[in-house]
């Protein structure tokens, strides 16, 4: 029987702790011969990131030992954190971020202790005979850390040697076959990553020292991705030079595109190690692309592409192949995260390793409808709609659902149509959510991510805003009930939407930037001139920073709201958080606060994540006169009474 009940009273077997119940982030999947290498980061386990092998046998277990967390903080966000050739193995740690040889009874340190505690960070290795080559970012006393390539021997012998500096950041070495050549990233200040990068190529002496370096491609507006050698030492990358990461490879000294298409083959290097194509037999390229914001698998050959069909929409951000079979993560709007093997002749998935051990009852799922909607100045914008769905329920008759609007972090990133339990959590008790893609976002070409250049503040909200008033225009959504929650940008552009426009009657604020010129002034290097292109350059354009900082302009914010922060945030510090919070208190506007001791930018313990959820659910709650099916442990609402 169906029960008629409000929305969001709804009772799901979707639980908090099924959020984090055996529950991993899956990802950095490595071919090593036979064997196949990925990463699982545990909530259960405290947050840590481990390293886990499939042998040929197919035996699974773990190869980091109990305690060591396999995590770079290189550029904060990591990635790359270990390398493996022919069953030798090596990884950062993150408490130290020392680089250690694994696979005997205990990790032996291969880098010397630094001066400054975890001063010294590495990631993104290759191997070179006896040696390793890798991107090092050394933090000092005073001053912004240094970001070099070195050369350190396997057994740890001596200490790491630079061999390319001069530039800000580095990233993506990669060795020729015949090991006689050194390809790799650099880029200066202000740029990123995905604004413009340069691709060198130099002689590598066997030691591991480079010579006559060349500059083979890119430049200030020209984002190149993944360097990669192909098995006959023909060098390929990726570029966006034609409005598109496209596939390139260098002859006779020239870039030559291998296949142009309006779609993305490489994406925002947020992360080290990322690799998104490879070679498979016969010279022939598996690629993995991204059209419209769903992923794609395609085969290069001859200048040709031919799309092999699977039911994935979203694929991960590491691949490696072994002869016809490629492997990464991939997940769908109705499939969690897995880690897979994928036959690119037949199409045929293997899965390996999937993100939860648990089981969603498949009436639960609420899939994802991608929608275009209208925004400002004529624009179009993107995002995936989730009605609410339970088989058990219904709403009454003339009554829409609450709205909860989720904008992504980054802002140069994008959202995911996979599977997420959390965005099932609500779904499953009567919330409708949109998840959008606003202007700023990958995945549709280079015009529509720099769409957000200059606009960081007014068009990401304006696009949220847009995609609630669509659906509530539609009859979707309680125009009265809406909510935009967010995390890191995600949080900035949510903290924007509540202080500068009415639309939302509530907002969930984690780790989300309050005041611009705080944080560019107190971020950490790789972020520290994001804002040059998503604001204007400071101290120049000091009255726009607090024209568009939430926490200089409070007096627009009249709606309730909950913050959650990390107190070892060194991205956005918590005192941004503090400054909301005492000036919500100070005018008597409703609002919570929850802080989580030992959470960075980015909750990773299980306890946390679940208890955060609670918190915002809770607080929707009392802010929507929710009575919730579920029994939550209350958060404290200050100025409760004015809701």
């Amino acid at each position: 029987m169906i029960i008629t009940a409000p929305y969001g009273s709804w009772e799901s077997s979707i639980t908090l702790s099924m959020l984090t119940d055996a529950g991993v982030r899956l990802g950095d999947v490595v071919v090593d011969g036979d064997d196949l290498y990925w990463t699982e980061g545990r909530a259960q386990e405290g947050g840590r990131t481990v390293i886990v092998r499939r042998d040929a046998r197919g035996v699974i277990a773990d190869v980091t030992p109990a305690g060591f967390n396999a995590r770079s903080r290189a550029h904060e966000y990591g990635g790359g954190a270990y390398a493996v050739r022919d069953g030798v193995l090596i990884s950062c740690s993150f408490e130290d971020q020392r680089v250690y040889l694994l696979g005997g009874d205990d990790p032996v340190a291969i880098t010397p202790e630094p001066e400054i505690p975890a001063g010294d960070r590495y990631a993104d290795f290759v191997f070179h005979g006896d040696n390793i080559i890798c991107v090092r970012e050394r933090h000092r006393e005073s001053g912004e850390p240094v970001n070099s390539l070195v050369v350190f021997p396997l057994d740890g012998s001596e200490e790491p040697r630079v061999i390319a500096e001069g530039y800000d950041f580095y990233s993506s070495p990669r060795v020729s076959p015949d090991g006689a050549t050194l390809a790799w990233l650099s880029w200066d200040h202000p740029r990123m990553p995905w604004d413009g990068t340069e691709l060198w190529g130099a002689a590598l002496a066997e030691d591991g020292f480079v010579s006559e370096p060349e500059l083979l491609a890119g430049g200030e507006a020209d984002s190149i991705f993944q360097p990669e050698w192909s098995p006959d030492g023909v060098l390929h990358f990726v570029s966006d030079r034609s409005g598109w990461w496209n596939l390139f490879r260098m002859v006779d000294d020239r870039a030559e595109m291998l296949h142009g298409m309006e779609a993305e083959f490489g994406v925002p290097q947020w992360q080290f190690g990322m690799r998104r194509y490879g070679f498979a037999s016969r010279g022939r390229i598996v690629t993995l692309y991204s059209e419209n914001g769903f992923d794609q698998i395609g085969i290069v050959e001859d200048g040709m592409l031919r799309r092999v069909q699977n039911t994935s929409e979203r694929f991960g951000y590491c691949l490696g192949v072994r002869g016809d079979v490629f492997y990464t993560t991939a997940g769908s709007g109705g499939s969690l995260p897995a880690v897979v093997g994928i036959d690119i002749e037949t199409g045929g998935v293997e899965v390996v390793r999937t993100s939860l051990d648990i089981d969603i009852d498949p009436g639960l799922i609420s899939h994802p409808k991608p929608i275009e909607f209208p925004t400002t100045h004529g624009a179009v914008a993107f995002a995936f709609y989730y009605p609410p769905r339970n088989p058990s329920f219904m709403g009454p008759a003339g009554e829409q659902p609450p709205l909860l609007v989720l904008s992504h972090g980054g802002p140069t990133s994008s959202t995911s149509p996979v599977l997420d339990v959390g965005i099932q959590f609500w779904t499953s008790r009567g919330f409708a959510v949109v998840d959008v893609n606003y202007r700023g976002s990958t995945g549709y070409g280079r015009r529509y991510r720099d769409a957000l250049r200059g606009e960081w503040g007014v068009s990401d909200v304006d696009d949220c805003i847009n995609a609630a008033l669509y659906l509530a225009d539609a009859g979707l959504a309680d125009p009265n009930r809406m909510a935009i929650r967010g995390g890191s940008a995600g949080g900035y552009t949510t903290l924007c939407a509540l202080t500068f426009s009415d639309v939302f009657a509530a907002g969930a604020s984690y780790y989300g930037v309050g005041d611009l010129a705080a944080l560019a002034a107190d971020t950490h290097k790789f972020e520290s001139r994001y804002l040059d292109s998503l604001i204007g350059p400071y101290p120049e354009a000091a009255d726009l920073y607090d024209e568009r900082s939430p926490l200089r302009n409070l007096d627009g914010l009249s709606c309730p709201v909950i913050l959650l922060q990390g107190l070892d945030d060194e991205v956005v510090p918590p005192a941004q958080a503090q400054e909301i919070v005492a000036a919500l208190h100070a005018r008597g506007i409703p609002h919570a606060h929850v802080e989580f001791e030992g959470e960075g930018h980015g909750f990773r313990r299980a306890e946390n994540i679940e208890r955060a959820r609670e918190a915002e659910f809770f607080f929707y709650s009392r802010v929507f006169g929710i009575d919730p099916a579920d029994t939550l442990n209350p958060v404290e609402i200050e100025h409760e009474e004015q809701i």
